[in-house]
């Protein structure tokens, strides 16, 4: 007697487009994220550090004249340095979907290339903490006392300065796959690999090559987060809204927590 084994096509475990509560789309080229969240990431995410380099740009580079910044123009180096954190942490699900669509063609391009630019992320994360603690020191002790010690501090080891040349390479290998693999045009490639001109690390201003480098990552991807968006049904308007209140109560609920501790 033959047993036969009924194993899993990857069709049949697909989910629809708008199965269940919130719509999941299980399928595609990123099933994780999704089509969803990867498509409103790769537009959110560089529209939000766009924001943080231009609110940033009137002032001047270096930590010590950030720092006065924040003493002199507190709201407005506030929101610059949270829109530019909130866009990192929202680039992760972006790279997870423009690596994706890069490795039907270029995969070792793909796969290195996401992984160098995610742990770049990771590092920027690291410097946004960073800066707020000096932002802190700053609001309490003043801007020279919080100048005297980040400049004490600043050569200081950290895991995370290893990743430094991860923030770079990774930008430049995405873009050489998304143009081989024919995700991007020239231009956009191009545009895309601008991105590692973004300078790092703590306390940094903004310069006209942070502002074209942020240029050049909204041309390169914020079209493709609307072609990410579009590419598949709609859900119906009763499931949006559902989303949407989900979304927004789970903001509020985490930072409601947050705030305690």
């Amino acid at each position: 007697m033959t047993t036969t084994r009924n194993t899993p096509r990857p069709d049949d475990i697909a989910a629809p487009a708008e199965a269940g509560w919130l719509p999941v789309d299980w399928s595609g080229d990123a099933p994780f994220p999704g089509r969803w969240a990867g498509g409103v990431c790769l537009v959110a995410g560089p529209l939000l550090l766009g924001a943080g380099v231009l609110l940033r740009i009137p002032f001047p580079f270096f930590f010590p004249e950030q720092l006065a910044a924040r003493v002199e123009h507190p709201g407005l180096i506030t929101a610059s340095y949270g829109a530019f954190a909130a866009g990192t942490v929202l680039l992760w699900p972006a790279l997870a979907v423009l690596a994706a669509r890069i490795g039907r063609r270029s995969p070792g391009l793909a796969l290195w290339g996401g992984i160098f630019a995610v742990l770049g992320l990771f590092a920027r994360t690291f410097h946004a903490g960073v800066d707020h603690l000096a932002f802190q020191l700053a609001d309490r002790e003043g801007a020279r006392a919080a100048t005297r010690f980040v400049g004490e501090a600043y050569g200081a080891f950290h895991i995370f300065s290893a990743l430094n040349l991860a923030i770079m390479g990774g930008w430049l290998l995405l873009a050489v796959g998304a143009w081989r693999a024919g995700v991007l045009g020239p231009v956009r490639a191009l545009a895309l690999a601008a991105t590692a001109a973004l300078p790092l690390g703590v306390l940094k201003g903004a310069t006209a090559l942070s502002v074209v480098a942020v240029a050049g990552l909204c041309l390169a991807v914020v079209p493709l987060g609307i072609t990410v968006l579009r590419d598949g049904p709609a859900p119906r308007r009763a499931t949006t809204l559902r989303w949407t209140a989900a979304v927004t109560a789970a903001v509020v609920l985490m930072t409601l927590i947050g705030q305690v501790g």
